[in-house]
């Protein structure tokens, strides 16, 4: 059986997720969890350490796009975009939590 989006075939999981969210593939090496955060709980040293190499990252992409590289300065604005997102199964997870902090509090 094939899936198909639009006209696209799609040939693996990944390219289900960008074709049907809408998501572009970032450069070879980067991994949106960088920018996004992982699933599992990370320590504030951790997410501190994360977001810094994020930062950087995200620059170079930025001066790239400046330097006339268009598909560059469109992986900054997506990356930078990540970093304002949550995964959602984390974010299930923790309103789950707090759902269930809320009924012990009554």
């Amino acid at each position: 059986m094939r899936t198909y989006i639009g006209t696209q075939q799609i040939v693996s999981a990944v390219e289900f997720e960008e074709l049907a969210l809408g998501f572009d593939e970032l450069p070879a090496g980067i991994d949106r969890d960088l920018f996004r955060g992982p699933l599992a709980p990370e320590t504030p040293q951790e997410r501190a350490a994360r977001l810094d190499v994020a930062r950087e990252v995200i620059a170079e992409l930025a001066a790239q796009g400046e330097g006339g590289d268009e598909v560059a300065a469109w992986d900054a604005l997506y990356a930078d975009a990540l970093t304002r997102t949550v995964p959602f199964l984390r974010a299930a997870r923790t309103a789950g939590r707090s759902a269930q902090a809320g009924e012990g509090a009554a």
